[in-house]
């Protein structure tokens, strides 16, 4: 299906029987969302929101809300995207099979953006910020935020726009020292693309011409969260995966996108900055109050019937799951070429995406060797972390199988192939006061904290402990002993305080179990937590709870430490502090009162 609005979407889910129609006036405030939040945990609808309070326009959301929806919006040109994709990675292919690759040709002209001689005026009313759906999503949010935003920039150095970029980054609307209409946050994290487009208008003095744009075909939203090869621009890739060339123009210097349903122009001026935030992200916490770029509104655009698209986030999955996954079957194959060994990466939506990431790559070193021991997955490691956003990962497990018979997408399967064969005096591998990702606030400050890497590979070193054993049943200080999974056990610990008393606690438990070193051979991990059956409850909850409030350098000890010529490593256990520490941002918790309404409406609407 080729889509030229948003509208053509919503009318195509509808008939396919994949959109849920809302009648009643809902309420912006914290409503929209939990009514969201509900249909898309049932693996429900499409929503269309008829009545807004505030606002005139309709609003759509959870349109990505599974992988099977998202394949459905996208049926007619994925396997064409997967075919450029793979010829931007290996254009000897293209050569060698001209006519078997001559359709991919057309698609190559649908790419390229068409300019328009045109006016804002021939396709939009003029209105205001206030005049916005302002959709509040959790109770302690500094406003309304555009959750679903193309932003587009320009490289100064190299106008126009086949040298542009656009990605999602978060936009309030109101709120906080905003003066409303005329400013609003942009908030964008490292490894970003409009961050080197700002250094240069920086040192230029001069300030940037930013363009928000909202709705439009559903590939135009895609376009902005996919990591497309270098040179590749999302610009044709939403125009390729349409099967309909980007339209645009230019207003008072602007680039507008003549298939949006609304257009936010603005400029971003040198070391102007204005608190943003809260937000709840999604890593299942509030993302807290930082001074983010401040925006000047030029003027907003909107469509006649324009219908406002975004979308919840919160502790995953959630929408941007759906994102996630067909993005990763989009460009698997191409990240493979990219980083040489890697056989599959999987970043886990369940542990808030960044903070785990897991591999399997070769190990092709040393054929002639008899010991089988990390050597290429350690390569291959380093060039992970050195690789766009995949750099942001925290916990890296990576491996090699010779025998190709796991899958990272099979989690636990895969955490007991890399727990069987670890040694973890060896294959424990910290980077300490790195980057990490700006919402993750388990570091030591924005964006600054530790990573790890486990690096596993050889024959089984162990059997795997399948149920609680007794001298962890009567641990002073530590209580309710729980298996998580083979391998691992939970303890649950009093209140974390601080670092200085963690690190007395986690050595008095070190001295409980070192009698034990041997029997903890089958115990590769234990999680200290602050309830241990809520770990243990499910895997999302581990990986959740564990990965998302844990900074390696200063929560990972062991039992029997060592550091040895700067490498550290222990002789029993891995201990992983998974409790919330004071600096952690809370966590998001849903408002009983608009649960209720919400419950009035899923009977009603059957969600």
């Amino acid at each position: 299906m080729v889509y030229t609005s948003l509208q053509e979407c919503i009318d195509d889910l509808e008939k396919n029987g994949q959109l849920i129609r809302i009648k009643e006036e809902v309420d912006p405030n914290l409503e929209m969302a939990a009514i969201h939040l509900r249909i898309h945990e049932a693996g429900g609808k499409a929503i269309l929101f008829e009545k807004v309070k505030g606002t005139k326009y309709m609003c759509a959301s959870n349109i990505f809300g599974t992988t099977e929806r998202t394949h459905f919006l996208f049926r007619k040109n994925f396997g064409m995207m997967q075919q450029l994709i793979e010829v931007k990675n290996n254009p000897m292919a293209y050569i060698k099979k001209p006519f078997k690759n001559f359709s991919l040709g057309l698609a190559a002209f649908k790419a390229l953006p068409k300019k328009l001689n045109a006016r804002a005026k021939d396709y939009f009313e003029e209105i205001t910020i206030d005049q916005l759906p302002l959709i509040k999503h959790w109770e302690k949010d500094g406003g309304a935020f555009v959750t679903l935003p193309q932003v587009y920039s320009e490289d100064m150095d190299q106008p126009g726009i086949m040298q542009s970029n656009l990605g999602m980054y978060r936009i309030q609307l109101n709120g906080n020292d905003y003066e409303l209409n005329k400013e609003i946050g942009l908030h964008y994290q490292i490894h970003r693309g409009i961050g080197v487009h700002q250094t240069k208008a920086n040192v230029k003095g001069k300030p940037l011409k930013v363009s928000i744009f909202v709705g439009g075909p559903p590939s135009h939203t895609l376009a902005a969260v996919m990591p497309l090869p270098e040179g590749l621009s999302e610009m044709t890739f939403a125009g390729a995966l349409n099967g309909r060339r980007f339209r645009y123009f230019y207003e008072d210097d602007f680039c507008i996108s003549a298939d949006a349903d609304f257009v936010i122009t603005g400029e971003v001026y040198p070391n102007e900055n204005k608190p943003e935030g809260p937000f709840g992200d999604h890593l299942g916490y509030y993302s807290l109050t930082h001074a983010f770029p401040l925006m000047r509104v030029h003027k907003v655009y909107a469509k006649k019937n324009a219908i406002w698209a975004f979308t919840v986030v919160g502790r995953p999955p959630q929408e941007d799951t759906g994102f996630g996954n067909f993005i990763h079957e989009l460009t698997g194959e191409g990240l493979k070429k990219e980083i040489p060994g890697l056989k599959e990466v999987h970043a886990v939506d369940a542990a808030g995406v960044h903070p785990l990431l897991l591999a399997i790559g070769s190990e092709r070193y040393t054929p002639y060797a008899k010991t089988k021991q990390p050597a290429e997955i350690l390569t291959i490691a380093n060039h992970i972390l050195g690789s766009g956003q995949l750099s942001l990962a925290k916990f890296l497990f990576i491996t090699a199988d010779d025998t190709n018979t796991i899958s990272v997408n099979n989690i636990e399967n895969y955490l007991s192939y890399i727990l069987q064969r670890i040694v973890l005096k060896r294959d424990v591998h910290f980077y300490t006061n790195t980057t990490i990702d700006t919402l993750d606030y388990s570091g030591t400050g924005l964006n600054t904290g530790s990573k790890v890497v486990f690096a596993a590979y050889g024959d089984i070193k162990r059997n795997l402990v399948k149920s609680v054993p007794f001298y962890l049943e009567n641990l002073q200080g530590f209580s309710n002993a729980r298996l998580v999974m083979n391998g691992v056990i939970s303890l649950t610990a009093g209140k974390f305080k601080d670092y200085e008393t963690a690190t007395n606690e986690l050595e008095s438990l070190n001295q409980q179990l070192t009698d034990h070193i041997v029997e903890l051979n089958e115990i590769p991990f234990i999680i200290i937590a602050d309830d241990s059956a809520f770990i243990a409850e499910t895997l999302n909850n581990f990986l959740w709870a564990t990965f998302t409030r844990c900074n390696p350098s200063h929560d990972i000890y062991g039992i029997g430490s060592f550091t040895k010529f700067k490498h550290w490593g222990c002789k029993g256990s891995l201990v992983i502090d998974a409790r919330v520490k004071p600096h952690h941002a809370p966590p998001l918790i849903k408002n009983e009162a608009i649960e209720k309404r919400v419950d009035e409406l899923a009977k009603k609407y059957g969600f």
